[in-house]
């Protein structure tokens, strides 16, 4: 086996966004009188498209809401973001990192963030052209932590030729911050690399390895996954 891809996740993985993510949920939630504390998303939250954290936090406090309402609270937050994020950097060595995992195998992004968030962070810091593949909230069925949106960037590296026809999901790496997105990845047959940006290493039990950061990921560290025995 060899390595034909890699999938990165975005928030948590190469863009230091969550904490701006807590921070617009916490205030579209106060808007309407729900108090979410860090605490609280970084337990149940982070890891799930937008739409999947409204409903659950709302769920688990027992109420529910309309379509036409939750659309807008997702509008909301669609628009404050922008300025939320402002100049918010990549984590350090993640636009290195990408640079040279890209020079070796086709690289794409797979999601729980708003395309026009993705994009937004990719075009401010000159990585939008290592990615015609990204897979974003809502452009599968099911989000994070279903197989959904490794199973689709997978699928779209195969329809465009980025890979052989004859590779595996397990030939591709995906490199995850949340045990939701590496279950996602799992479930799609992706092997997994989990960073400790978000969590201990305790808090993921899916990574079949672990690296302290983006930074510290190697293309031998990939390829070395790969080759090995998957975990049952």
């Amino acid at each position: 086996m060899a390595l034909a891809a890699v999938v990165f996740d975005f928030d948590g993985v190469l863009a230091d966004s969550e904490p701006v993510h807590l921070q617009v949920f916490q205030v579209v939630l106060d808007r309407i009188g729900i108090t979410l504390s860090a605490e609280e998303y970084y337990a149940q939250y982070l890891g799930y498209s937008d739409r999947d954290a409204f409903v659950h936090v709302l769920r688990d406090r027992g109420l529910s809401i309309g379509e036409a309402e939750l659309e807008a609270l997702i509008e909301t937050k669609k628009e404050l973001f922008p300025e939320a994020i402002g100049d918010h950097a990549l984590y350090p060595g993640a636009a290195e990192c990408v640079a040279r995992v890209s020079a070796h195998v086709p690289v794409a992004i797979a999601s729980g963030a708003l395309r026009h968030e993705i994009e937004l962070i990719l075009d401010r810091s000159g990585l939008r052209p290592h990615f015609p593949i990204i897979v974003s909230a809502g452009e599968t069925p099911r989000s994070k932590p279903a197989p959904d949106p490794y199973a689709r960037a997978f699928e779209l590296l195969r329809e465009r030729g980025a890979i052989a026809p004859g590779a595996q999901p397990s030939d591709v790496v995906a490199i995850e911050d949340s045990e939701w997105g590496l279950q996602s990845a799992r479930g799609a047959g992706l092997r997994t690399m989990g960073v400790l940006t978000s969590y201990t290493a305790d808090r993921l039990p899916s990574a079949e390895a672990i690296r302290a950061s983006i930074a510290d990921v190697t293309i031998q560290d990939l390829e070395d996954l790969v080759a090995r025995e998957a975990l049952a």
